[in-house]
């Protein structure tokens, strides 16, 4: 296992199937935790024993789609340890099951916002940061219907698509930053 004792890692949808590991595995490797979730109560009930700890923040009702909101989790990470090392873009969701013609907008709207907008507003608040230290490591999630659309999944795929390019844009930008940004495209989980 890796030591990540004394890193600042921000894990967002901590509170989700993928978040929750992730951010288990960081903890187990000694990380100071920022746990992000748009719910109020989650991340205290599955991480109780960090709650009130000093070396790690719950950050509860963060809205990732809301660049103030995560501008403010960011600017209470970095005022707590006066770092961030690493962004663990987890935060999405999935919605199919019906063609592209057959959509509704709002749905279009919730896979765009959750899983593309999440990813560039964590980045592009966290960014700063990471390059006036002249280090760090975002890893985005998008899945591997990013690579090739399907029937009934469209908006899903595009927005996975997009985090793919994000990704990709981010870190030709970044390259000789010392900021390092990759993606992995998990199957179903």
């Amino acid at each position: 296992m890796f030591d990540f004792s004394d890193r600042v890692v921000i894990v967002t949808g901590a509170a989700g199937n993928l978040g929750s590991a992730v951010a288990r595995a960081f903890q187990a490797a000694g990380a100071k935790l920022v746990l992000v979730d748009r719910a109020p109560d989650r991340l205290p009930r599955l991480f109780p024993e960090l709650a009130d700890s000093p070396d790690h923040f719950l950050a509860n009702g963060v809205d990732l789609t809301d660049a103030d909101a995560v501008a403010g989790m960011v600017e209470k990470t970095v005022s707590r340890w006066g770092r961030i090392d690493v962004l663990v873009n987890s935060a999405g969701g999935y919605r199919g099951g019906t063609a592209v013609h057959e959509t509704p907008q709002q749905t279009w709207d919730f896979l765009l916002n959750l899983n593309a907008r999440s990813v560039f507003l964590a980045s592009s608040a966290v960014i700063p940061t990471m390059l006036e230290q002249g280090k760090g490591k975002i890893v985005n999630v998008a899945a591997r219907a990013a690579l090739k659309g399907g029937g009934k999944s469209g908006p899903y795929s595009a927005s996975k698509s997009a985090v793919v390019r994000l990704t990709e844009s981010m870190s030709a930008e970044l390259k000789t930053s010392g900021v390092n940004v990759n993606c992995i495209l998990p199957g179903t989980i």
